[in-house]
């Protein structure tokens, strides 16, 4: 019974990140393709990881992995910050233009707390939150 609450949770987030994702994108200058859009989140999910991280990631080659993040870096989503120790290597992160973008699908969730926040006492919104943070480590 649980699972299957925790499935139907998890479709809805992602359908709710699906619609905020692709309406979003539009066919203009400057804007991001479905590819471009799910690379920035990646980069986002790994925290700042090199290019060859990525591409480990995402199962592409790392000159597929370059295009794609010169196309991010050329876009103004993403920005490449060579390492101190190793000249050859960069980490990626994320601009404020990255950022008003993501925050504009994640919206749901705050409304979705606030829900809670009406429904359940502190006590219980700090009993969920623990079992969230136990399921998220049980998934690693």
């Amino acid at each position: 019974m649980l699972s299957k609450e925790i499935q139907d949770l998890y479709k809805k987030f992602r359908l709710m990140n699906y619609r905020g994702l692709f309406g979003r994108i539009r066919e203009r200058d400057g804007s991001l393709s479905a590819t471009e859009a799910y690379a920035a989140d990646v980069i986002y999910l790994l925290e700042e990881p090199t290019i060859t991280r990525l591409a480990e990631t995402l199962g592409i080659s790392q000159p597929n992995a370059t295009y794609k993040v010169n196309n991010l870096v050329a876009k103004g989503y993403v920005t490449k910050t060579v390492s101190e120790g190793d000249k050859r290597e960069c980490r990626l992160g994320l601009s404020e233009k990255f950022y008003s973008y993501y925050n504009a699908s994640t919206q749901f969730i705050d409304r979705a707390v606030e829900s809670l926040q009406e429904q359940f006492s502190p006590e219980e919104l700090r009993l969920f939150g623990k079992m969230l943070g136990a399921l998220a480590q049980a998934v690693e």
